[in-house]
């Protein structure tokens, strides 16, 4: 069974091609006379679609990027982060326009329709290293949340153990095992990602939540003249300062990578020439939402915002019914991830599956390998949140690794390859800019996160 059998007739001559079992969407059938026991699936819808692809984008970043404002001042910050769209934006288009041309219809098989066996390869790996480490931080965060984490020495109560005290019930490991099988397991078993549509519109509303009382609670210090006047431009002194304007880059790129869901959620559109205004919609979506959090965010907590801006919410605020607010800010943002979780999860099970068993029929028809992919990747991220006490030094070498080949790296890489000779010298020119920035940014923003690292443990770091 092919792409186009389940495309609506205009479609099914330029998208029918020989299926590789890695990222592609689960192809499933739209008529329940073919094959018994599915339900009837006529495409997914433009809002489906924009919602799918929006949960995907907003997770983790959203809570990083606020940090990105003391580092580079709110204009150029924010000038960074409508850069990133642009230039993801123009990374997908790239994806998909070679993938019309060569007919493939997943990311993975782009890459092997470019570079051969090993392209694909290279690209489920990134996957696997990108998404895992992304889930394993999600957990550690609603257990953080929920349960309470110790650092330095210093307990932060979570949310549950300040309502009711400490218990067992409350505990970070029961918490978050009541978590993986009341929610993220059921929500991992749906074969096509437009179930998710309803689950991911609740995320998007729930990072909305969020943003909605980081505004009005600017806005209620802002009338009370209690916020000063953040810095607009980055601090530059020395040559140190400079390169440490290198270590966002992560976090930008990390912040805007949904390439490997575009091809899952185009294959699952009623209309496929609507994905360009999905992801066009998507990207301002999620763009409106970066630059309002991080503008109020750092607004609100200044010089003092932390890398997670959602620690700044375990303290007082300063005003009325401040642990109200802090209690809701905290439990909507680990509702959110929950309902992220799936969404992020589901190209990852299909590309381990695409590395395990590359010629096996398509993962949705064969529940055995569909349970057991499911419940191994689920087991191998649950014991990472358990035992892995912190990942944000990880998460950002993902970022810095296989985020920024899956969004830029290998999306320049095809164009430039060029395969069926498409391209224009306007898009060379991107591709080899987008390469360039990639690769020279995140050299910079490694060496320097290593260097402040040696400087912290030697003791020669200088105290602020």
């Amino acid at each position: 069974m092919t792409i186009g059998d389940i495309r609506p007739k205009k479609e099914t001559k330029s998208r029918r091609g020989k299926h590789v079992a890695d990222d592609t969407a689960p192809l499933l059938p739209k008529r329940q006379d073919e094959h018994a026991g599915y339900d009837e699936f006529n495409g997914a819808s433009f809002t489906g679609a924009v919602f799918n692809l929006s949960t995907t984008i907003v997770g983790a970043g959203i809570m990083a990027l606020p940090a990105t404002m003391k580092v580079l001042g709110l204009i150029l910050g924010i000038a960074m982060v409508v850069f990133m769209a642009f230039l993801t934006n123009v990374s997908i288009e790239f994806l998909l326009r070679f993938s019309r041309a060569g007919r493939t219809t997943s990311y993975g098989s782009l890459m092997g329709d470019a570079f051969g066996k090993y392209g694909r390869i290279f690209l489920q790996i990134c996957v696997l290293v990108n998404n895992i480490g992304v889930l394993i931080v999600y957990m550690i965060i609603i257990g953080d949340v929920l349960s309470g984490t110790s650092s330095s020495g210093v307990h932060h109560a979570g949310v549950l153990e300040g309502w009711f005290g400490e218990h067992w019930w409350n505990g970070r490991a029961f918490i978050l095992l009541v978590t993986t099988l009341g929610i993220f397991s059921p929500l991992a078993c749906f074969k096509r990602i437009d179930s998710l549509r309803f689950t991911s519109a609740l995320s998007v509303a729930l990072a909305v939540v969020f943003l909605v009382i980081t505004v009005g609670i600017a806005i209620v210090k802002l009338i009370g003249g209690t916020i000063l006047m953040p810095r607009l431009l980055p601090d530059v002194t020395d040559m140190t300062s400079f390169w440490k304007l290198f270590t966002v880059v992560p976090v930008l790129v990390t912040a805007y990578i949904c390439h490997y869901n575009v091809h899952s959620i185009d294959n699952e559109l009623e209309d496929s020439t609507q994905i360009a205004p999905v992801v066009q919609t998507a990207l301002a979506l999620c763009s409106i939402v970066y630059i309002m959090t991080s503008l109020f965010s750092f607004l609100l907590f200044g010089d003092a915002t932390l890398d997670d801006v959602l620690a700044n919410f375990d303290t007082d605020l300063g005003i009325p019914y401040s642990s109200l607010l802090n209690d809701t800010v905290r439990v909507s943002y680990a509702a959110h991830l929950m309902l992220v979780f799936p969404i992020v999860f589901y190209p990852l099970r299909l590309n381990m599956d695409g590395l395990l068993f590359p010629s096996a029929r398509p993962l949705a028809l064969s529940n055995t390998r569909f349970a057991f992919t499911t419940a191994g990747l689920i087991t191998v991220i649950f014991l990472g949140a358990n035992f892995i006490p912190s990942i944000w030094d990880a998460f950002q070498f993902t970022g810095a690794t296989a985020a920024v080949c899956l969004g830029f790296i290998f999306p320049a890489a095809v164009t430039l390859r060029d395969r069926h000779s498409i391209a224009t010298k306007k898009d060379k020119i991107l591709a080899v800019f987008m390469i360039v920035l990639a690769v020279f940014s995140n050299m910079v923003a490694v060496y320097s996160d290593a260097l402040a690292l040696f400087k912290k443990n030697s003791g020669t770091e200088p105290r602020e």
